[in-house]
């Protein structure tokens, strides 16, 4: 698998004064490109590749800190993973997107929007000769629990730039269609039960997946230290940004 270059800095990007400091981690490409990834919060980040703005699950004024998306650029692209409130939120939507921009979404998420490509799991969508997006399962397995997120109904991404392979898993315990997939640069992975993965089920995850970069996310007060820790000689690198 090629060479990730990875380098962090802080983001201050506004046009009408500072927003919020966020920390930015900054990619390479296979042939160079760069590829930079701004933690907002909680599942909502932004990614842009060689000038192509992607943002996905932006939740505004519901989720803590408060986003104001009018201050980011407009979104070719926008991801949602489903239609629950800390990843689908109409306004913030409206604040970044443009009449061109593609909005990809769930059949749920559509039912509610009007608006957008549905994708089902396993779709697969090509924006552009060295960007495509595929829909992959994303769903609860522990007893009880499966009405949070049930079989079928959610997507996680998988966004493939310049050869650069990010997944963002959304919603989701350690499935077995993890074992599908394949050639993971970063991963972002959620670990906050009874919703998402423990601990444990994320270790595993990263297990299966074999990413070189892995991201927790959508953890809200889980330890997540104890990820890199339990990862620590795997060849995994675990970064921990604020996706509380």
């Amino acid at each position: 698998m090629k060479q990730i270059i990875c380098c962090i800095t802080l983001a201050c990007l506004t046009a009408l004064g500072c927003r919020a400091a966020q920390k930015v981690d900054e990619f390479t490409t296979k042939s160079g490109k760069k590829v930079t990834i701004t933690c907002i919060k909680h599942a909502s980040m932004e990614i842009n590749y060689n000038g192509v703005e992607i943002q996905v699950d932006p939740v505004g004024m519901w989720l803590k800190p408060e986003t104001d998306y009018a201050t980011f650029p407009k979104a070719n692209i926008i991801l949602i993973t489903h239609e629950h409130k800390d990843h689908f939120d109409r306004e913030a939507i409206h604040q970044i997107r443009t009449p061109a921009t593609a909005i990809y979404v769930n059949q749920a998420v559509f039912g509610h929007f009007k608006n957008g490509l549905v994708m089902r799991n396993g779709d697969k969508v090509q924006y552009a000769d060295d960007i495509s997006i595929e829909a992959v399962p994303a769903y609860n397995t522990t007893p009880g629990r499966e009405q949070f997120h049930p079989k079928g109904r959610d997507n996680g991404y998988i966004l493939t730039l310049d050869g650069l392979r990010i997944y963002i898993a959304g919603d989701t315990e350690d499935i077995p269609e993890m074992a599908d997939i394949k050639d993971i640069d970063i991963a972002f992975l959620p670990c906050n039960q009874p919703y998402t993965m423990t601990v444990d089920q994320v270790v595993n995850a990263a297990k299966i997946i074999k990413p070189k970069i892995l991201f927790p996310y959508h953890y809200n007060d889980t330890p997540v230290h104890k990820i890199a820790m339990l990862l620590a000689g795997s060849g995994t690198k675990v970064i921990i940004r604020d996706y509380k």
